[in-house]
């Protein structure tokens, strides 16, 4: 499935690390696609040398991650500051092992320097209701809905087309959530979410109060706008032929918001029916 894909990267990245195989085994599609889990697989690096896991040379891969950084101004600063101030794993190394003899102290000092760019990450451009839409999410499915949805909030800055990508997906695997084995895998997302707002009483024509109706009938449209838009705009589809509409982070964040907003509508309504069963 596409949007495991990086989450099972950078894990297979930590257990190489964990396990001290050879770096040689892993190839550029194994590096994460966010940049938070780019920083992350940093944090590991640093932290196998340190705590003398780093059987084999992870050198160059540092030195590329470190180079990516420092061409961005706004991470660069935010950086601890043994990785600004040593550009390769052997000054690193000189550098650690003077700070505190034991690998744990040495994982305590990678750990904390690392801390406040993190927690700034997972906290990028999120909004309160990007946090009350994660909360639903999370509760429903953590292992694979709040994934996307964590996906699609870290891309919408950095990644345009990706996040308009996941907004889809995501909406699409809640759907497949609700309606369990009732649907065909050629079922494209407006038809998967007719038959979630059927099974649910949330099509237009099944309530009476004009007001709800139209709202009902402009969720069915998000659905339909953000399908739309991805086929224009996302990243799953060839490329050849016109040039491509180019999304910018806002058209990104419209989207990405308004599938959370819609998929935790769904959820919402399907507890609901389901508990009054």
């Amino acid at each position: 499935m596409e949007t495991m894909h990086g989450d099972r990267r950078h894990s297979s990245v930590l257990r190489l690390l964990d396990t001290g195989w050879s770096w040689a085994m892993i190839t550029d599609d194994d590096l994460p696609d966010s940049l938070i889990e780019r920083v992350k697989m940093m944090q590991g690096i640093l932290a196998a040398k340190a705590t003398g896991k780093d059987k084999s040379s992870h050198d160059q891969e540092y030195r590329k991650l470190r180079r990516e950084f420092r061409d961005d101004p706004k991470l660069w600063g935010h950086l601890p500051g043994f990785v600004r101030s040593h550009s390769d794993l052997g000054t690193f190394w000189t550098f650690i092992k003077g700070e505190a003899k034991s690998y744990d102290a040495r994982q305590e000092i990678i750990r904390d320097a690392f801390k406040p760019l993190l927690d700034a990450l997972e906290g990028l451009d999120r909004t309160p209701a990007d946090n009350v839409i994660s909360t639903v999410l999370s509760s429903f499915d953590e292992g694979v809905v709040h994934a996307e949805w964590t996906k699609a909030l870290e891309r919408r800055s950095s990644d345009p087309a990706g996040a308009i990508t996941m907004a889809r997906t995501l909406l699409e695997t809640v759907c497949k959530h609700v309606l369990g084995v009732d649907y065909s895998d050629k079922d494209d997302l407006p038809k998967l979410y007719g038959k979630v707002a059927k099974a649910l009483n949330l099509a237009p024509d099944q309530d009476t109060e004009k007001a709800i109706k139209a709202i009902l009938g402009g969720a069915m449209n998000v659905v339909n706008g953000i399908g739309t838009l991805r086929n224009k705009a996302g990243d799953s589809h060839g490329r050849g032929g016109k040039q491509p509409v180019q999304p910018s982070p806002r058209h990104a964040s419209l989207a990405v918001n308004m599938a959370g907003t819609v998929a935790a509508f769904i959820i919402e309504t399907h507890r609901e029916r389901t508990s009054s069963d």
